[in-house]
């Protein structure tokens, strides 16, 4: 359920002007507001993939179905653009290495989005791990 916010400001001809005024302040580039479901599924099967080989299949299969959890609740439309932006950052440094920075992020969703997150980001978190612990080069 939506929480309260008190009355809309007086003078507004609607959210939608505002909401994109603020939108494009917050990210100059356009597409990373409205980052697609397949930016940050493909890279996080893709690290699931090539886990694959080192991790045990139970712990795969889990990270797989929290994964699916998150493709369905982005379909759905029951994610917010602050979690949708910074799961596509997660992303990012995941693919850039950069390990301590995707852990940085996936504390600050699991801290500010906790009910929009907790089912699947657990599984976002082991690939982290997974991920990092896998020996380095092909």
């Amino acid at each position: 359920p939506p929480r309260a916010l008190g009355p809309p400001p007086l003078g507004s001809a609607g959210a939608a002007p505002r909401a994109e005024g603020r939108a494009s302040a917050a990210c100059p580039e356009q597409e990373e507001c409205s980052v697609s479901a397949d930016t940050v599924l493909a890279p996080l099967r893709a690290a699931l993939d090539a886990c694959q080989a080192t991790v045990q299949k139970q712990v795969c299969n889990d990270i797989g179905r929290r994964l699916t959890v998150l493709e369905d609740a982005w379909a759905q439309g029951k994610l917010s653009a602050p979690v949708r932006k910074r799961m596509n950052l997660l992303v990012q440094e995941l693919q850039q290495q950069r390990w301590d920075a995707a852990d940085e992020i996936h504390r600050s969703l699991m801290v500010d989005h906790v009910n929009e997150v907790s089912q699947w980001m657990v599984g976002v978190k082991r690939l982290i791990a997974e991920t990092r612990a896998l020996p380095s080069g092909d």
